[in-house]
């Protein structure tokens, strides 16, 4: 018998990705954003994206995630305030405000991610969910500095290029700290991606297999 993760995912499988409105605090209003959703680790990613014509070639600003949350113990609540309009509210305390294209680009959403939500909160009930919650939150708060790392060392090479007499951009010295800071850089994505990639493998052990 096929289960619910598995009929929701085959019936809306091209709807779990895709462009959303999303509500952001910073600029008090609604921005596009390109949204992703890892069935199997229970996790929903947003990046950063230009509005594209063509849902399925979306102009995506950067390789990483701006945001993740994991949905193990969310709820998916769809607004009376309209038709379009959904929230997301996670077990660690963090609410996603989204808006669909319309009505029925909702529903597809808002039963896809209550499937995956269902899945992966009867698989970890029996876990440590503050535990949980915990390194995921450490994640996200990984990849944030990560993209300020990535950002400073990314000024630091400018500056170092831009450098006018008296010193030089071909300084042994600066050639080295800009080096250095490259390589460190790498080093700690290179980290987080394994860490990430163990914590990934790890969650797959206790995932059912449908």
């Amino acid at each position: 018998m096929e289960s619910n993760l598995s009929r929701i995912l085959n019936m809306n499988r091209h709807q779990l990705s895709g462009q959303l409105y999303k509500y952001t605090n910073v600029m008090k209003g609604w921005q596009y954003r390109w949204f992703t959703v890892d069935a199997q680790a229970g996790l929903l990613s947003y990046y950063l994206c230009e509005p594209a014509n063509d849902d399925s070639n979306p102009n995506i600003v950067g390789n990483a995630p701006r945001g993740q949350v994991h949905l193990a113990g969310a709820v998916i609540c769809p607004s009376d305030e309209d038709s379009k309009t959904f929230t997301v509210n996670c077990a660690s305390g963090d609410m996603m405000k989204l808006r669909a294209g319309d009505a029925r680009a909702r529903q597809e959403w808002v039963d896809g991610l209550r499937a995956i939500v269902e899945s992966h909160s009867n698989t970890t009930a029996s876990l440590a969910p503050r535990d949980q919650l915990a390194a995921y939150d450490a994640f996200g708060a990984a990849r944030q500095q990560m993209q300020q790392c990535e950002l400073s060392n990314a000024a630091l090479a400018r500056a170092i290029e831009n450098l006018t007499s008296p010193l030089s951009p071909t300084d042994p010295d600066l050639l080295m700290l800009k080096a250095l800071s490259a390589a460190n850089t790498h080093c700690l994505l290179q980290c987080l991606g394994l860490l990430q990639r163990h914590n990934e493998l790890a969650d797959a052990r206790l995932e059912p297999t449908f």
